[in-house]
């Protein structure tokens, strides 16, 4: 038998189906395999192994009755600890919330549930989600499974790891300013930015002003594809998800590279400090393209005003959202998510305003450059995995760096415009660790971008590339 955690998702869901494997082994698998590596990474904060080997023998019956199976049945599943789940316990990194298990689930793990998954318990996120290091005073540091000394990267960096180390196939995150992007980049796993509303979030308390989203991470494209296809598709009470149904994604669409124009910006055209390793990188894949018969040029859409735009934004986010957190529990809240909440106590009705004016101008002139390009290629990250005792890096070659959020930059620009991004493994730096390749597509053209990750993915076999054992 092929080691079950090496499997894709994919590939277990139809092994489970045609009945060559119960899912209870695969779900006895995942268990040991976290068992095993989890204590050398902490990418699993909260498990919940007699629910999942219960769910997955209900399975196992489900298939034995002939019923019609979904397409995940039997497949183990991490959540991101920022995702509520009904019966396990979401604490969103902090102490606060360190007791709370709430009695329903929000929509993207309903729609998980419902497609057959099993639910092994949650992975690690930074406190509130806030930042790209996943650390937290709850359940402590998440490591990088190709250097434990590194970053994992977040807000998805326990999901990200638990991917790249076989403790499940796939695992759902969520996107603000790179929160799915950076760790898929740092632990060479992939994971996708859909447009806003492909994934719609339920409850959302502002769901008219959100640019966050939720999304899908594997170690796979197809299996990419495949978690889209379930998580994707409207519902009446989110006013911005879109009409088109999940099952449209669930096949990768095999396009002609020779039909393809693409755009590349490894350094973002010189506006960002970017580590000369993954400028190699970005470049080296932009010959990959080239040399499949695809159309490179260098070229990138106009970013004025996505900085200011998304700062705006996040602090007013911040604001709504944990003000009333902070309001309560003061210093049990980090001081970067209190300074977030302080700038966006700071803004003004006009700052508000100009935030939504450049926003609207960045859409206009992204969907304008996507006339003219299928795809962009851009780094994922402007910086190799970095020291994980750091809080987060300060400099970038000789540039001071301004504040926490400045390294994020590469992904924080490109969430401005409202594209759909994906990370995907794109080689490794000469001390082995991973960096990832950010290919932007058009608005709503997620199905394309699949298909253009699929022509990389292929071409090269960097995703294939699995942490050192034992981690």
């Amino acid at each position: 038998m092929t080691d079950l955690c090496a499997c894709s998702a994919g590939t277990l869901a139809r092994l489970i189906r045609d009945g060559e494997v119960s899912a209870a082994e695969v779900t006895r698998a995942h268990l040991e395999r976290i068992e095993r590596v989890n204590p050398g990474v902490n990418a699993v904060v909260t498990l919940v192994a007699e629910q999942a080997v219960a769910a997955a023998g209900a399975a196992d019956r489900r298939r034995a009755s002939g019923a019609a199976l979904p397409p995940l049945h039997g497949v183990p599943i991490l959540h991101k600890d920022t995702h509520v789940t009904a019966g396990i316990r979401t604490t969103l990194g902090s102490p606060i919330l360190a007791d709370n298990v709430p009695d329903v689930d929000e929509l993207i793990i309903a729609r998980l549930r419902a497609a057959g998954t099993i639910a092994l318990g949650k992975t690690n996120v930074p406190e509130f989600a806030a930042g790209s290091h996943t650390f937290n005073p709850l359940f402590g540091l998440t490591r990088n499974p190709y250097d434990p000394t590194r970053s994992a990267g977040g807000s998805s960096g326990g999901a990200a790891v638990a991917l790249a180390t076989g403790m499940c196939p796939i695992a759902d995150g969520s996107d603000f300013g790179g929160s799915l992007r950076n760790p898929a980049a740092f632990c060479n796993v992939l994971g996708l930015r859909p447009t806003i509303g492909r994934v719609p979030t339920h409850p959302d308390p502002l769901p008219w002003h959100n640019l966050s989203v939720g999304g899908p991470m594997a170690r796979t494209v197809d299996d990419l594809a495949l978690m889209l296809s379930v998580i994707a598709g409207p519902d009446p009470r989110v006013p911005l998800s879109l009409d088109e149904p999940g099952g449209s994604f669930a096949a990768v669409p095999e396009l002609d590279p020779r039909a393809l124009r693409i755009a590349i910006a490894a350094d973002f055209g010189g506006a960002l400090p970017v580590d000369p390793e993954i400028v190699a990188a970005v470049e080296a894949a932009g010959t990959v393209f080239a040399g499949l018969g695809a159309a490179v040029e260098p070229a990138l859409p106009d970013l004025r005003g996505a900085e200011e735009a998304f700062l705006i934004r996040r602090a007013w986010l911040f604001a709504a959202n944990l003000g009333p957190v902070v309001d309560v529990h003061g210093d049990r809240v980090k001081a970067t998510v209190r300074w977030n909440v302080e700038q966006g106590r700071a803004l003004s009705t006009a700052d508000l305003a100009r935030a939504e004016s450049l926003l609207a101008s960045l859409y206009e002139r992204t969907a304008a450059f996507f006339g003219r390009y299928d795809a962009l290629l851009v780094p994922t990250t402007q910086v190799l995995p970095f020291d994980a005792e750091l809080e987060y890096p300060t400099r970038i070659g000789d540039r001071e760096l301004g504040s926490y959020l400045e390294w994020m930059r590469s992904c924080c620009d490109i969430t401005t415009t409202g594209a759909p991004a994906l990370s995907v493994p794109a080689g490794f730096s000469e001390r082995g660790l991973p960096i990832g390749l950010q290919i932007v597509g058009p608005h709503r053209g997620e199905a394309a971008l699949l298909g253009v990750a699929k022509l990389f993915e292929s071409a090269t076999g960097h995703a294939a590339r699995r942490p050192p054992r034992p981690v």
